[in-house]
Order: structure tokens, then C-alpha cells, then sequence
């Protein structure tokens, strides 16, 4: 019994993260970004309803998921009160609350076609850099918001010892054709769990 209590009292861990609400100064301008540039589609927005106080714009986005069920992964909420955003984007030390989001690319063939397609449109790339789970593209929205656009490495690279991978960075190219260039030969964390 006194294990059970116990048990009660600790928190269950969860499957994942649902979906992220950002706020956005323009709705259109973020609109175009999500959809034309990362590629979500719009799912869905929310209706004004008779009788009820007047809300804001709020319009929901989804990726294609592992399942292709998921209701929604990003939902963005129109608020024209912003400040304006840092004129340049960078990793560490900008004045907003979320440093980056992570969006993921089902292949790395996908996530090289999303590159070309970015550079073919004249997205400026902030950074590259091929982490010991992922590798990474990062770019930032018209509010100043990072996004990271990745595909994972198998998960037999980075299984065995999850802290190495996450410690892992090898800066790339950030521009020119170079960005397109991605190595396949990439180092395996830890030691495989023995099975005796």
C-alpha cells in the first residue's frame, strides 16, 4: 500500500508535447510564413460566437504526424500589441520567452528538399548545424521566433547515451549550396546495452 501512495504522488510522465500556441503580431504575414515556408497547412480557425465576448484571431496548423491523426501542432493568436522583434536572430541571449521551436521533416531526403526549396525562395538560413540526434536548420519567423527544421538521425545513434548526442554540435554552412551538403557519416553515442 505504502508503495502505491508513494506511486500516486509522482508525477506521470507524458507522451509528449501536444501543440504550442504562439502569439503574432500579423496574422497574414505569420499565416504565410507557417504554411509557405515551413510547410504546415491550416487546419482549422476559430469561429466568433454570437452573444459571446469578441476574441482574438486564432488559426490552428498541423503537420502530417506519424499517424496522420493529430488534431493540431501549432495554433497561432493574433495580437497586434507585440513589441517588434529583434532585428537580428540568434541563439542565445534575445529578449522573447521562446528561444525556438523544433519542427520536424519525415526523411532526410524531405528535409534536404525543404532546404532547397528555402533557399530557392530567399529564406535566410540563421544557422546549421548537425546535432548528435538531429540535423538542423534554423531560420526565424516575422516575430522573431526561432524555428528549428530537422530530421532525426536513426535512433541508434543517439540511444546508448541521449546526454553525448544533445552535447553534440558541429556548426555547417549556413549559405550557398554547401547548406545542401549533409553528411551521412555521423558518430554513434555510447555503447550498446549489453542483453545478458
Amino acid at each position: 500500500m505504502a508503495s502505491a501512495e508513494a506511486e500516486a504522488r509522482r508525477p506521470v510522465a507524458p507522451v509528449g508535447i501536444n501543440h504550442v500556441v504562439l502569439n503574432v503580431r500579423n496574422m497574414d504575414e505569420s499565416d504565410q510564413f507557417w504554411t509557405e515556408v515551413v510547410g504546415l497547412r491550416l487546419v482549422g480557425e476559430f469561429r466568433q460566437r454570437v452573444g459571446r465576448p469578441s476574441t482574438p484571431r486564432m488559426r490552428f496548423y498541423g503537420g502530417t504526424g506519424t499517424d496522420r491523426l493529430h488534431h493540431h501542432d501549432l495554433a497561432l493568436v493574433e495580437n497586434p500589441n507585440l513589441p517588434p522583434p529583434p532585428v537580428e536572430w540568434k541563439m542565445w541571449d534575445l529578449p522573447v520567452a521562446i528561444n525556438h521551436i523544433a519542427i520536424t521533416y519525415p526523411t532526410r531526403e524531405a528535409w534536404l528538399n525543404q532546404l532547397a526549396h528555402l533557399q530557392a525562395s530567399g529564406v535566410k538560413f540563421d544557422r546549421r548545424i548537425d546535432h548528435g540526434m538531429t540535423h538542423s536548420v534554423y531560420i526565424h519567423d516575422p516575430n522573431g521566433y526561432g524555428v528549428e527544421l530537422v530530421y532525426d538521425l536513426p535512433r541508434e545513434v543517439w540511444e546508448n547515451d541521449v546526454d553525448a548526442a544533445l552535447n553534440f554540435a558541429e556548426l555547417r554552412p549556413h549559405d550557398g549550396a554547401e547548406v545542401l551538403i549533409d553528411r551521412t557519416d555521423v558518430p554513434v553515442f555510447g555503447a550498446p546495452k549489453r542483453s545478458d
